[in-house]
């Protein structure tokens, strides 16, 4: 029976502890917090996207896009949804977008630490690691107040985005105390801060919009859906789909901008007679009221200030918003990070490191960041899952459960 111990007990420490354990290995997770599973419990604004229907590999990013994908081809969707039937996660489907139907995040970390308490998996908190090292043939994990040895040690503590207690990316400078490089962890699905004077005559707004980054003056990615105006900027899912390019590339220094199109169901070309149609409609009206029943009215007020400083064409300006970004939001205020663990250095069927035998990674503490929707806890799982049962001695890629080990 091999040893494995998890550094971190989070999403993918979890079903990772599982998959070893039913593998037949002796596993210990060591939690730094005082209960495992506390930024799980909290996804989804506490409601837990676990997965997603609807599968693209643009809706995985990372150094190399297509590390993700054999994880992912090896623990599929409908892989997890059997796993966590199979805990007692009654999964519902809401347009793809798969949720317990408890609503409660907090009832799968539940579920998954006693799934890991009836293996035998030894759930130790308050342990937060401190040093590796490797030495004959075993792994030694130190911790402020005491050391584990095993066969293979997983690190899946995760970044440092989150406001949870303990968020702190500690994992990052064990990884690279052992040789990994780490590629510049950052903010992502976030809001951008943005140049100007105007915003907190929109704070509050709430429309649909499609959202440009351009980068250097170059288009770089688009997102359509509902935006939210602040006071410091722009938000919404939209702008958190094309954040982590616009975060990275304000990192190296280049210049970021978004062109903001509130009306995205009308086509360029049918730009001009839409509106001509609008005043042929209402001939009395000034264009400030052609706006009433379109935007909310913060958002007019906004839009013909700015059409008449600038003096830009207003018709032009509803579908070219322009803004310049300056910021984001920090790491307690966003969803996950872009970057970590460099992918070139892991072996991307087993999760194990190409430099240091025995050594596995799992979820976000690996330079691989999802889309909005379920995708960053499919990661998790997914990786989760081959690094368990990779590090408890399997060698099939394409077994799924380890129920029958």
């Amino acid at each position: 029976m091999s040893d494995v111990i998890i550094v971190g007990g989070g999403a993918s420490g979890l079903i990772a502890s599982v998959m070893a354990a039913r593998a037949g290995a002796c596993v210990t997770v060591l939690e730094q917090n005082d209960k495992p599973g506390k930024k799980l419990s909290a996804t989804g604004n506490g409601k837990c996207n676990l997965t997603n229907l609807s599968q693209k590999p643009e809706d995985y990013r990372g150094s190399d896009p297509d590390f993700s994908s054999f994880a992912r081809n090896a623990f599929t969707v409908s892989d997890t949804l059997d796993f966590f039937s199979g805990i007692g996660v009654y999964p519902i489907n809401k347009n793809n977008y798969i949720y317990p139907r408890s609503g409660q995040a907090s009832s799968v970390t539940e579920l998954l630490c006693m799934e890991a308490s009836r293996l035998g998996v030894k759930i130790k908190t308050n342990e937060k690691v401190t040093d590796l090292a490797w030495e004959n043939g075993k792994w030694t994990v130190f911790t402020k107040t005491w050391h584990y040895t095993g066969d293979s040690v997983i690190l899946a503590g995760g970044s440092r985005a989150s406001a949870i207690a303990g968020s702190d990316g500690s994992c990052y400078q064990l990884a690279a105390s052992l040789g990994h490089r780490i590629i510049k962890p950052l903010p992502a699905l976030t809001a951008f801060k943005c140049s100007g004077s105007y915003f907190s005559g929109w704070a509050g707004v709430r429309t649909q919009a499609k959202v440009t980054l351009l980068i250097d003056g170059n288009l770089r990615e688009s997102a359509e859906g509902e935006v939210q105006l602040t006071e410091y900027g722009i938000s919404g899912i939209p702008v958190f789909q094309i954040s982590r390019y616009g975060i990275r590339s304000l990192s190296d220094k280049k210049k970021v901008s978004l062109i903001i199109d509130f009306l995205p169901e009308i086509q360029d070309q049918a730009l001009e007679s839409f509106w001509e149609n609008r005043k042929e409609k209402s001939p009395c009206r000034s264009d400030k009221e052609l706006l009433i029943g379109l935007f909310p009215e913060k958002l007019n007020k906004v839009i013909c200030n700015y059409s008449k400083k600038q003096r830009v064409g207003l018709p032009h300006l509803l579908k070219n918003f322009p803004l310049e970004v300056c910021g984001y939001l920090p790491y307690e205020q966003a969803q996950i990070c872009s970057g970590g663990v460099d992918t070139s250095e892991i072996n991307p069927c087993t999760m194990e490191s190409r430099l240091c035998p025995g050594l596995y990674f799992a979820g976000e503490l690996i330079d691989v960041d999802g889309t909005c929707g379920g995708y960053n806890l499919q990661w998790a799982w997914s990786s989760g899952v081959c690094a368990g049962l990779h590090s408890a001695g399997v060698t099939d890629s394409s077994y799924k459960q380890g129920e029958n080990i």
